[in-house]
């Protein structure tokens, strides 16, 4: 008996309908705000913020996380070419201080104010707006996958991101960010518990910190070396 094919569900593929909507209303360009590097447990998070032309929209724009490494790249240059991006790096010792959230909630502001041309509005990936946003603002669950300006700045922030990683492993060449890129696998776990950490890694986020629990009881456990008089 033979069984009938079962369709599956398509990826919806961003588009610029919602830029051109707030273009229409607020009479001005709209930026797609994005971050990559939230979840690390090391390096830095990156936010992007990206005004897409909309006579030059680089083609193959999505969801950073769909897209593979070379196409990534690929799209990278093709954005930055013919858009206006803005880059902001939130440093492991902005995490630490004031939490991830917060993090890249000062990435985003900082992100927009960067930007050559002021945007009449922004989309931002996620649920949250940023207090005090210097222009209109939208939340969109899962922007990057339905706004084509968000959808360019979550490749923006991911190139750089990983970018930077892999600079920072030929530093620390024991963690092997150049390919896990600070984020928690069974590799970069072992490589801590080996290596202990280093100052790239987000003391604030709790497997660093039982890392360094466990590193300090084991330096208490360690009796002092005897001395002869």
């Amino acid at each position: 008996m033979g069984f009938a094919a079962r369709a599956l569900p398509v990826q919806p593929s961003p588009c610029f309908d919602l830029e051109a909507a707030l273009m229409d209303q607020y009479h001005g360009p709209v930026a797609g705000i994005d971050e990559a590097g939230r979840g690390p447990w090391a390096g830095p998070v990156v936010v992007a913020a990206v005004i897409l032309n909309p006579d030059r929209i680089p083609e193959g724009l999505n969801d950073s996380k769909l897209m593979t490494p070379e196409a990534r790249e690929d799209r990278y240059g093709e954005i930055v070419a013919t858009s206006i991006v803005s880059v902001v790096i939130g440093p492991v010792r902005r995490i630490d201080r004031d939490n991830i959230l917060q993090a890249s909630l000062w990435g985003m502001r900082a992100a927009y104010r960067g930007l050559a041309v002021p945007a009449g509005a922004a989309l931002i990936d996620g649920n949250i707006i940023p207090r005090r946003f210097p222009c209109r603002a939208r939340a969109i669950v899962g922007g990057d996958g339905l706004s084509l300006s968000v959808a360019a700045a979550s490749i923006v922030a991911k190139v750089t991101r990983d970018r930077l990683m892999v600079k920072l492993s030929r530093r620390y060449r024991r963690y092997g960010w150049e390919r896990n890129k600070g984020y928690g696998t069974p590799e970069h776990a072992a490589a801590i518990k080996k290596h202990g950490v280093c100052t790239h890694h987000r003391r604030s986020f709790s497997p660093i910190e039982e890392a360094l629990r466990l590193l300090n009881e084991q330096s208490a456990d360690v009796a002092p070396p005897s001395q002869e008089f």
